[in-house]
């Protein structure tokens, strides 16, 4: 059987795929039982279960948030991005609802801030600013959460950058404006109080927003979590695109020892398509029946 607990969407946040194509590759491809993280976002839940009951799909509805984590002993205290899974929680618990439509229209307000310091930078090569037209260009290719990379790619159709790279060395990095995220605790209470479970994501990635950026060494990143965040989740996330063989036996054993359960998902955006290319074991199904 075939399990997939991390996939993004173009309705909800970064995906390429709306929620129509992914539950119709995901069929093609026998994923029996997944679910739909999109970035802080939970309002295409009702369309997901409902596309999976179409297509005889088991589903939990999941959400990815951000979460701002601070340890002393590592970056001189400085707080790193983390991102953590809900899983099974009440898709229409109003305070959950309520703190992410927050979090969503905060987007669009960092997205047009983030556009004026690209203007600052324009206004220094001399170049033609961003206009209202432009934000109203971008916005009208987003069906999910409007980010940086929306701005990364219309900065490629405009031929300003040549590549996602170019656009967030040249510009996205130094005029970026800090999210509105979540603390461990506040996620932990939403979550919970829907009824969910909180599982940190992807905690060894090196590519993403994991404990990698306060330590590389995964005996470290277990003392993170067992001493900084424990009564906080209920889960870690072990099967990854980017988890090698030894980071997914490391954080097994290590959720085995904890009394932690366990998931598992490609964290599939569509670039490229992935979504059940990750083996994740059958039990892992049975922890949430």
């Amino acid at each position: 059987m075939k399990i997939d607990l991390h996939i993004h969407s173009r309705n909800g946040s970064d995906g390429r795929w709306t929620l129509e194509e992914i539950f119709a590759e995901a069929a093609a491809r026998n994923i029996r039982f997944m679910s739909i993280t999109d970035h802080d976002a939970i309002h295409c839940q009702d369309e997901a279960k409902a596309l999976a009951g179409r297509y005889g799909i088991a589903y939990i509805p999941g959400v990815e948030l951000s979460v701002t984590f601070a340890h002393p002993a590592y970056r001189n205290g400085k707080g790193v991005e983390l991102h953590f899974l809900g899983y099974g929680y009440d898709i229409h618990n109003e305070p959950l609802n309520y703190r992410l439509r927050e979090m969503r229209d905060f987007r669009e307000k960092r997205a047009r801030k983030i556009l004026e310091n690209i203007n600052r930078e324009f206004t220094k090569e001399g170049r033609r600013h961003f206009s209202m037209r432009d934000m109203e260009a971008m916005q009208a290719s987003v069906d999910g959460a409007f980010g940086r990379p929306h701005i990364a790619n219309y900065m490629i159709q405009q031929g300003i950058v040549r590549d996602k790279h170019e656009a967030f060395a040249r510009y996205l990095v130094k005029c970026d404006v800090p999210k509105m995220s979540l603390s461990l605790e506040e996620a932990s209470e939403l979550i919970r109080n829907a009824g969910g479970k909180l599982v940190i994501a992807h905690p060894n990635d090196p590519n993403g927003s994991s404990l990698v950026s306060l330590t590389p060494s995964v005996p470290g990143q277990h003392a993170i979590i067992r001493h900084e965040m424990l009564e906080y989740i209920d889960g870690v996330e072990c099967w990854h695109a980017r988890h090698s063989g030894r980071t997914i036996e490391l954080y097994l054993s290590f959720a085995r020892e904890e009394g932690l359960i366990v998931t598992g998902g490609s964290d599939c955006h569509q670039q490229p398509v992935i979504m059940g290319d990750i083996t994740v074991p059958d039990f892992v199904m049975e922890q949430f029946v």
